[in-house]
């Protein structure tokens, strides 16, 4: 039994063996600091400005890359594959021209197909260049430059033979002309779709506005405020000069992001409805006008051994002018532009007059007129089926050149809007990163 003085010592001092010590208490871990907790806050607000720069950095080079795209390839290759098709169409007319001159083919009308063939062989060329082997129109340029030869060899052979008045001129000039109806334009179409195709893609990249940079910006800005309200809370201080710093630099950037971004919007769309889309339907109607030409010359070659050809025709000229043709919706897309809408009237009118007087020929020819039939088509007046499709011919290539200067206006402002867009915002969200953890530091360095 413990003595009273056992009692009153401590367990581990009681007597009859080892003194046993009481077990220490387990240390608490570091506990979170106002320091540490403002760090951290630094950090993560600094990085959120970073994020938001690279982010922006990385849109804003899309959209960029897409408007120069537009403006300086997928645009030009659309154009130059309805030139293509135009070339093509035209050495076919004005080789029908040849023939029915009878061996009396002028120097004018030789000049003309040697440079339609030209212009084709050069545009093709180019395009060759200008597209990389998994382009989708690489395959109808590598058609169309084996086809090219084929067709010229087949229409010097039509000539020969109807300089020495063999009458198989006519069936290899109409071969050579269905060789390049049925596949050569065809693959020129499909070239001329492709490359279009890829001008709308353009267009809506280009066009897209950043969301995800904005949206990360203006969690950037509002996490930025938010850590100035707290440090108002905390020490009464109004204004902590580098979060205000940071805060000035986040908003320039995303107010500069948005501004140069709508307004690259805005031009290139005007580009678009002002500039490329009226052009795409002038080519388209410049291009069905010579094959209603092609088709009006090729009936006369045939000396009425088919009627595909005036069929052709009557199918092309409501495909132009109907109420719905190409030249109706070229006059309503060129309304921001009167002059160009001016000139697609005069061409609609010129068109008016071609229609009366192939009717003219259609009868003499049916009636066995070849003589006049041929003279109201290509005679030395003016009061030609020719004259008339001159006429309309030269408007709408008027048409086109003030579509095309609209086009590269606009579209040129789009591209510039953006310009150093990129480098700003890279150096402004590196300036509110730094002055995030100035800010930051500074206020936590009062603890020391």
């Amino acid at each position: 039994m413990a003595t009273p003085v056992q009692a009153n010592r401590p367990e581990w001092d009681r007597g009859g063996g080892t003194a046993v010590l009481p077990a220490p208490r387990a240390r608490r871990g570091p506990r979170s600091t106002p320091p540490r907790r403002l760090w951290t806050t630094g950090s993560l607000l600094a990085l959120l400005a970073v994020l938001f720069g690279a982010l922006t950095v990385t849109q804003v080079v899309q959209s960029s890359a897409a408007a120069s795209s537009v403006v300086n390839h997928s645009q030009p290759l659309s154009d130059d594959a309805a030139q293509i098709f135009h070339s093509l169409a035209d050495a076919d007319t004005t080789a029908a021209t040849g023939f029915l001159q009878a061996g009396n083919e002028t120097r004018a009308v030789q000049q003309q197909y040697s440079a339609d063939i030209k212009t084709a062989s050069t545009l093709l060329a180019q395009a060759a260049a200008s597209t990389s082997p998994s382009d989708p129109g690489q395959k109808q340029i590598q058609l169309l430059n084996a086809q090219l030869p084929v067709y010229t060899g087949l229409v010097e052979a039509a000539r020969a033979d109807d300089r020495q008045g063999l009458p198989l001129g006519g069936a290899y000039l109409r071969f050579a002309s269905g060789q390049l109806q049925d596949t050569m334009l065809v693959e020129a179409q499909s070239l001329y779709t492709a490359e279009t195709a890829r001008l709308h893609r353009d267009y809506s990249d280009a066009q897209a506005l950043p969301w995800a940079a904005i949206g990360l910006g203006l969690i950037t800005l509002a996490a930025l405020v938010w850590a100035q309200v707290r440090l108002f809370r905390q020490t009464n201080r109004v204004l902590n000069v580098g979060l205000v710093l940071a805060t000035g630099a986040t908003a320039v950037a995303l107010l500069w992001l948005v501004t140069a971004q709508s307004l690259a919007a805005s031009d290139l769309r005007a580009s678009n409805t002002r500039g490329a889309a009226p052009l795409q339907v002038l080519n388209e109607a410049r291009i069905k006008a010579l094959q209603c030409r092609g088709a009006e010359n090729l009936n006369l070659v045939a000396r009425g051994s088919t009627d595909a050809y005036e069929t052709a025709w009557s199918k092309d000229s409501a495909q132009l002018a109907g109420s719905s043709g190409f030249l109706a919706e070229a006059t309503s897309m060129t309304g921001a532009d009167p002059a160009a809408q001016q000139t697609v009237k005069a061409a609609a009118a010129a068109f008016t007059t071609w229609q009366q007087r192939h009717d003219t020929a259609k009868t003499a020819n049916d009636s066995g007129d070849y003589t006049k039939a041929v003279d109201t088509t290509i005679g030395s007046t003016p009061n030609t089926t020719s004259a008339a499709f001159s006429q309309l011919d030269a408007q709408l290539n008027s048409a086109i050149d003030r579509e095309r200067a609209n086009f590269h206006t606009l579209a040129g402002n789009g591209r510039d809007d953006t310009a150093l867009l990129a480098e700003g915002a890279g150096v402004l969200a590196l300036v509110a990163a730094a002055g995030a953890l100035l800010g930051i530091n500074r206020r936590a360095a009062e603890y020391r």
